[in-house]
């Protein structure tokens, strides 16, 4: 493991500031992190060792109250051509069935890490969004992107199954069982004002506007509550697994937790005074 994760993933430190990662580009703008996957030259893929260190990245957002919200992009027009073929295609076709295991795992881990971490994560998606571009765009709780971005479950299409790091499982969730099967079995290209009408983005700007809406909409959600949005991701992703009454009573728990918050009380006074509430995430 790097220096870099090494020093995410020791679990002790609550602060991003100054940190750099070695495999993408990480900004703080406030309470917004902003995450740059940043090879332009080719279309942003991932490797090897940048998917770990955006796993460990995320694993630490858990620990890290100053960040209330992500937003990942890539450089250069284009989101994530997915796993770099050279980089990782290419070895993987020889390593042993151990060695396969444990990739796909680690692959898996950062689908997992997403989901996990308090924050909302927004994908912010222009031009190519492929394969495990895809799938990160997917695991993101919300999606901003534009009518020429293009978002691929390309797997079939390499002579692999689409059921890679969550997606049989997470797509159907967010565009329906039968759109999603059109994706995973064929591989095509999802253009984006069809992404839009299936609700797979959330919202279509124009192209020079896309980072601009996509920090806007962090910043927007970051001036909220982010103890209750942090319990609104958790309960979004368990209730996937619960009957009605299961859910409705996990529910009333999580929100009677909600209702012990200091940000609770603010909305209440600051309703009672006509003013809008400062929510502090306590």
């Amino acid at each position: 493991m790097s220096s870099s994760n090494q020093h995410l993933a020791s679990g002790n430190h609550r602060s991003l500031q100054g940190w750099q990662p070695e495999h993408f580009l990480w900004e703080q703008r406030g309470s917004v992190g902003l995450i740059t996957l940043n090879r332009p030259e080719r279309k942003n893929p991932l490797t090897f060792e940048s998917y770990a260190e955006l796993r460990d990245l995320f694993r630490t957002l858990s620990y890290v109250d100053e960040v209330k919200v992500i937003v990942v992009q890539g450089a250069g027009g284009n989101f994530c051509s997915g796993g770099d073929v050279h980089e990782i295609i290419g070895p993987l076709t020889q390593m042993s069935m151990p060695d396969l295991l444990a990739f796909t795992r680690m692959t898996g881990d950062l689908v997992k890490a997403m989901r996990a971490c308090p924050q909302p994560v927004i994908s912010s998606i222009d031009g190519i969004c492929a394969g495990a571009g895809a799938i990160i765009a997917m695991a993101s709780d919300l999606r901003v992107g534009t009518a020429r971005s293009k978002t691929a479950f390309l797997f079939t299409r390499v002579g692999l199954a689409g059921c890679d790091m969550g997606a049989c499982s997470l797509l159907p969730r967010i565009v329906g069982q039968g759109r999603a099967s059109d994706l995973l079995y064929s591989g095509r290209s999802l253009g984006g004002e069809e992404a839009f009408s299936w609700g797979f983005l959330n919202r279509m700007p124009a192209p020079e506007q896309l980072l601009e809406e996509s920090l806007a909409w962090a910043e927007q959600i970051a001036a909220g509550p982010s103890f209750g949005h942090a319990m609104t991701k958790k309960m979004l992703h368990q209730e996937w697994a619960m009957g009605v009454d299961e859910a409705i009573e996990s529910e009333a728990q999580a929100q009677a937790i909600c209702m012990m918050t200091q940000d609770f009380h603010r909305a209440y006074h600051a309703f009672v005074a006509k003013l809008k509430p400062e929510f502090k995430g306590d």
